[in-house]
């Protein structure tokens, strides 16, 4: 079946040209929104909009009907009433349509009525060989097309891909993924799932070269057993990180009303992700921060963690850590006499995590310091602070040339030692130096249990690895 889901996904996915339907001249409706954004993110094939009610949009020849249109059609992205929809898939079966987007609304979620609606229009895809997205839906974003048809704005390309159960929510999270400097390869807003579904959608990723790590907000499973399956292949190629809502009753019957979802049990559900190895978050917005650490960083051989930084911030990174099931050895007599030696005389011997103690030191110090622990061979993985300017015995102008030189040493880490370096960001870094760890990619995080949750998800999944290569 892998070959046969790339095979029909890849024209929703990466299609050559695209008919819009229901495509209007109101900036309000659905169908400005899903003209405008594929022509704004750059989508470089032909896109062809149908109403036979207008002559031009945007710029763009209407035409009546997708029956009309004299060229071949990949996608058709449908924002008609849902009434209308049933019609509308014959005449996408009749011109050849590879593949669809149904956004339109009021349909299973609704009512019995929709759901009979919705039945109908599966009907008529599957006899006619064409896979859909939705209903339901807000659209997508394809990273390898320039293809936005979920947000205005285009996403920023990269390696995460995001399945989202919810349209606007999802879009939402995406975005704010972006903001805080993820890319995303895809992202699906799934809907009811009427044909395509979440599973669709994993296996189809798992080929996917330009996805690393897959992201999935997640309300409900019709087929546990498929599901399962599926992510115990894909889990051997790529990491798989779900958030599940619905895990209580009110939730589970709003997951209802929502997507037309049944929420299921959270005992099995939990039971499976533990015994395939997919990492769980309680929190949506730490989807992309888990991604990204999962997709940049290279994985650590065992789980002991170095600790570098300030003392309230090794304080709380030790709790999170351990509280996580992640060791924080000690450091070795030889280490912590090394060590002492660069800490001012006030500062306690560092035993793990190491304090700065607020003592004056160059940041090319520090960055000898981070490299001493990085050689350890107790030490799998190290969560640090970066070098600080503005607080040694540089002055401000020699700064400007140690703090990048003592940031350039540090992100040697992962390939140097094939150790995960993970960086807290205080607000006194410097740009300069902050952009350095962004192009080195080296995971960075606005909090001491950001850091630690990232760290537990690359020893996670390094395990489960070593589990599937023992079995």
């Amino acid at each position: 079946m892998t070959k046969e889901i790339v095979r029909q996904l890849d024209p929703i996915f990466k299609p050559g040209s695209i008919a819009v339907i229901g495509a209007s001249n109101i900036t309000s409706k659905w169908g400005y929104r899903k003209l405008s954004q594929p022509i704004n993110s750059g989508f470089a094939g032909p896109i062809y909009p149908v109403n036979p009610y207008e002559k031009e949009i945007l710029g763009l020849k209407v035409y009546p009907t997708v029956l009309d249109i004299p060229h071949e059609v990949d996608l058709a992205v449908i924002t008609i009433p849902a009434r209308e929809v049933p019609k509308v898939m014959r005449q996408c079966v009749q011109k050849g349509v590879k593949g669809a987007i149904i956004i339109s609304g009021g349909f299973a979620e609704t009512s019995n009525e929709g759901k009979a609606l919705q039945d109908e229009v599966v009907g008529i895809a599957r006899a006619g060989n064409i896979r859909f997205i939705g209903p339901n839906v807000i659209g997508v974003w394809s990273g390898t097309s320039e293809l936005s048809l979920s947000t205005h704005q285009a996403l920023t390309a990269g390696k995460i891909s995001f399945i989202s159960q919810s349209g606007t929510f999802g879009a939402h999270l995406a975005s704010r993924a972006v903001e805080k400097g993820y890319g995303l390869s895809t992202f699906i807003s799934i809907g009811n799932q009427a044909d395509l579904n979440a599973t669709d959608y994993m296996e189809y990723l798992g080929e996917d070269e330009d996805t690393k790590a897959i992201a999935i907000y997640l309300e409900g499973i019709e087929d546990g057993r498929r599901f399962f399956e599926v992510a115990s292949e894909v889990i051997k190629k790529k990491p798989i990180v779900i958030h599940k809502a619905g895990h209580t009753a009110a939730g589970a019957r709003a997951a209802r009303s929502h997507t037309a979802s049944l929420a299921g049990t959270e005992e099995i559900f939990d039971a499976m992700c533990k015994q395939v190895g997919i990492i769980q978050v309680a929190d949506t917005y730490h989807i992309f921060d888990i991604a990204e650490a999962l997709v940049e960083a290279p994985l650590p051989k065992g789980n002991r963690v170095a600790i570098i930084g300030t003392g309230g911030q090794g304080v709380v990174a030790t709790d999170a850590c351990t509280s996580l099931g992640l060791e924080v050895p000690e450091f070795d007599d030889e280490t912590k006499a090394i060590l002492k030696a660069y800490l001012p005389d006030h500062a306690p011997t560092p035993k793990n995590p190491l304090d700065w103690a607020g003592g004056v030191r160059t940041v090319m110090e520090e960055a000898e310091v981070v490299l001493k622990i990085a050689g350890l061979d107790y030490i799998d993985a190290i969560i640090s602070r970066p070098p600080l300017t503005g607080f040694d015995k540089d002055s401000p102008e020699e700064q400007e040339v140690t703090g990048p030189q003592s940031a350039n040493m540090i992100v040697e880490i992962p390939e140097k030692y094939g150790k995960p370096l993970i960086v807290m960001r205080p607000q006194s870094t410097g740009e300069a130096i902050q952009d350095i760890f962004r192009e080195h990619h080296i995971p960075s995080f606005d909090s001491p249990e950001e850091c630690a949750r990232a760290m537990r998800a690359l020893a996670s999944y390094a395990e489960t690895l070593q589990r599937l290569e023992e079995d």
